[in-house]
């Protein structure tokens, strides 16, 4: 009796094995593609002969790309719930692969799995997650798309990157990382629909309010770090000099918060055009309000901060920022004691 339960046993073994290699066969060739780019052992990475198959099949078959994108995602919401950082990891790795590969009519679709991703990732606790989706976003905006899209929004990362902009992380190394993935992030979407007529207005009011104030605070933030004892104030070293110069910090190996701000910052105020002035001063100037930045006997970070902007700014539209900086403090000054006359002197200067 007892053999014959075990050789049933061994058929019945045997048959949901069969079952499960008939239910592997009846996926889509996609699905299949996709899971074999997964090795058995998460730390051995992507198997690269699988990850350039599907790339071949998303090249050859660019109507399945959306698909990809979206069994991907599923595949990267379902590991994010389970902890497998590991397998989020190779995920993201892949669409960075297929978003460089594939430049077809299809890749509109394909980029809102990917956003989806990227999302997720923000979204999590783990903060290794949220630096790699901000890489990620970053080489995405540095692609140029064969169609525009019309619909697609970047509220999201505008909020999220500003959020991590002003991090205050308790441990310093992990805070700076994050501070300075957040300007990227700034920086990206910036790049991503300023050239673009067609993609999301970024000089809004509700964009630019985030943008500026998340650029100044990092200008402005000296960071405190363990045996630096040289303490230089709200503007650093680096902000006085790269100012005059005309030049950000370009070695990546010593960029730092503040510095990638200014570089964002040069970058931001270039692209501005005579209609855009306005709704990049503004939130300047309430920045500097707020956080009481125009005193007489401490207005170095104001000046500095006009010089990048006059530094940068296209020279025919200088004297719109010299008409809305002498309008603003001229209504500070009526409304204020005469005193304020000294700070708008050494700001005009």
């Amino acid at each position: 009796m007892g053999g014959w339960l075990k050789a049933c046993g061994v058929r019945l073994v045997d048959c949901f094995a069969g079952c499960c290699g008939c239910c592997s066969a009846l996926k889509p060739r996609y699905k299949r593609l996709v899971d074999s780019i997964y090795p058995i052992n998460p730390e051995d990475g992507l198997v690269k002969a699988s990850m350039e198959k599907l790339t071949f099949y998303a090249v050859s078959s660019p109507e399945k790309l959306d698909r990809i994108g979206e069994y991907i995602a599923f595949r990267v919401q379902r590991d994010i719930s389970r902890g497998r950082d590991k397998h989020v990891e190779m995920s993201m790795e892949a669409m960075d692969s297929l978003l460089v590969a594939c430049h077809s009519q299809s890749l509109n679709l394909f980029v809102e799995s990917f956003l989806k991703i990227v999302q997720l990732l923000l979204e999590s606790q783990n903060a290794e997650l949220q630096l790699l989706a901000t890489r990620s976003f970053v080489k995405f905006a540095n692609i140029e798309e064969d169609t525009p899209s019309y619909h697609r929004r970047y509220d999201f990362f505008v909020c999220k990157f500003a959020s991590l902009a002003h991090c205050t992380h308790p441990d310093f190394q992990m805070m700076t990382r994050l501070r300075m993935a957040g300007v990227e992030g700034l920086q990206g979407v910036v790049r991503k629909t300023v050239s673009d007529e067609l993609q999301v207005n970024i000089w809004e009011d509700s964009h630019m309010g985030k943008i500026v104030p998340s650029l100044l605070f990092n200008m402005a933030e000296k960071l405190p770090s363990s045996g630096d004892a040289d303490e230089q104030g709200p503007t650093s070293k680096l902000l006085r000099q790269g100012v005059l110069d005309g030049l950000g910090c370009q070695d990546d190996s010593k960029q730092t918060p503040e510095s990638l701000a200014i570089t964002c910052f040069r970058e931001l105020m270039s692209r501005a055009t005579y209609g855009h002035i306005n709704k990049v001063i503004r939130p300047v100037l309430t920045h500097l309000d707020k956080h009481q930045l125009w005193a007489a006997n401490d207005n170095t970070f104001a000046i500095h901060v006009f010089k990048i902007i006059m530094y940068s700014i296209q020279a025919q539209y200088s004297y719109a920022v010299i008409q809305l900086l002498m309008a603003h403090l001229d209504d500070k000054y009526s409304s204020q004691s005469r005193t304020f006359h000294l700070e708008r002197t050494g700001i005009v200067k």
